[in-house]
């Protein structure tokens, strides 16, 4: 006898799923279930420039953790599935909706930002059509529309943090310290920081004859041919110092010295802060404190360039000047305590990198996630066979 016949008949009265209602329902769990690996757990990302050169290659495909640093809650919710900013297929159609928008937040991670880590971020700077694509800074603003006008109020037409572009750098200084930069070396907290054997600068290499086997030059990938000389057998070429080394290692090199720029040459084309006051140029520049959660600034006509833009538009608060005083959310203030965590983020090939030496500080809500390894790498000059590059696989990111 059956004691559970009740069970028969509920059994019965279920509908058996169609075939379509098998794969709709798959790939709607496979889309929910990738996703949330995608948000707080992992996600895999491409090089698209040399910045980072000879530590990340142009085609290189990594993998970035989200956990290390503690996934950060999606500050822009509705959006479309595995797209970021756009639409696939398209250049201007969003993929997201910011109708809502959560306050940042983060889960805990298994560590902090650490010196010299490779991180994933967000464009500090915004995508604007203000300034040239460029979230203006204090200085920008001045000029354009008079000091009267700058303040919070000034419209400015950005994407969420969340969904702004995606750049990847080397994290030389945290909050808290202090960084400089003296003929091409980095300095942090009073002592040097030489660039490690992966990254790239330019050298002056001066050989003692031009008579030499240039295929002895094949492993260093120097295109001489097309480098015009800068003097007598010397051409300026882009190396890590280990390759420097080895090159003075050869009996038909004469010389091999860093082409640092002169301390005394201005840079053109927008160096952080922006301050006419300020001579700085890509290898030389500071010292500057990075901002740190809690840490109070005197604000004064020498610190306000520094930390204007933190201040107002990371840290959403109302800054302008009156005569000689500053006032923030329209009270007189001598001082500015700030609320988050900043970065100074700088690319390995330091003289082909735009980095926090043109847009500065990298807020800690900006921060995406820790790179892991390269999972492939494809190099789509070299010939078929050759198109994979084999011994980057698998490769660990330091």
């Amino acid at each position: 006898m059956n004691y559970k016949f009740w069970q028969k008949k509920k059994d019965a009265n279920k509908k058996k799923k169609t075939k379509t209602r098998e794969w709709v329902d798959a790939i709607v769990f496979a889309v929910i279930a990738a996703t949330i690996i995608r948000v707080f757990f992992i996600e895999a990302y491409t090089i698209p420039s040399g910045s980072m050169e000879r530590s990340l290659l142009i085609g290189d495909f990594l993998f970035v953790s989200k956990v290390n640093y503690g996934a950060r809650i999606p500050m822009t919710p509705v959006a479309f599935p595995f797209a970021h900013h756009t639409m696939p297929l398209t250049t201007s159609t969003k993929a997201y909706w910011d109708g809502v928008q959560w306050k940042y937040r983060r889960l805990p991670g298994l560590s902090d930002v650490k010196r010299n880590d490779v991180v994933v971020f967000n464009f500090p700077e915004g995508d604007t059509v203000a300034v040239e694509n460029q979230v203006p800074s204090y200085y920008d603003l001045v000029r354009q529309y008079g000091r009267a006008s700058v303040h919070s109020q000034f419209t400015i037409t950005s994407r969420p943090v969340d969904k702004r572009e995606n750049f990847i750098k080397r994290c030389i200084g945290i909050a808290g310290d202090v960084i400089s930069m003296k003929n091409g070396i980095a300095n942090v907290n009073g002592k040097d920081e030489p660039l490690k054997s992966t990254g790239m600068m330019p050298y002056r290499l001066e050989f003692k004859t031009m008579d030499f086997n240039y295929s002895a030059l094949d492993e260093f990938k120097l295109d001489l041919g097309n480098t015009p000389a800068v003097a007598t057998n010397t051409y300026v070429v882009n190396i890590s110092p280990e390759m420097a080394d080895e090159l003075r290692a050869l009996d038909f090199v004469k010389s091999v010295n860093m082409d640092a720029a002169p301390a005394s040459e201005i840079e053109t084309g927008g160096l952080f802060p922006h301050d006419p006051n300020r001579v700085w140029n890509r290898d030389n520049f500071g010292p500057i404190k990075i901002p740190a959660k809690g840490w109070t600034v005197k604000i004064d006509s020498n610190t306000m360039p520094l930390y204007y833009r933190a201040i107002r538009t990371y840290e959403g608060n109302k800054v302008e000047q009156k005569g000689k005083d500053w006032y923030i959310n329209d009270k007189i203030a001598t001082s500015y305590t700030f609320k988050m965590n900043y970065y100074w983020m700088m690319g390995d090939n330091r003289h082909n990198s735009a980095d926090s030496r043109y847009w500065g500080f990298v807020p800690e809500d900006h921060i995406v996630g820790k790179a892991l390894f390269i999972w492939m790498s494809w190099d789509s000059e070299a010939s078929f066979l050759h198109k994979i590059r084999w011994s980057r696989l698998l490769k660990g990111i330091h």
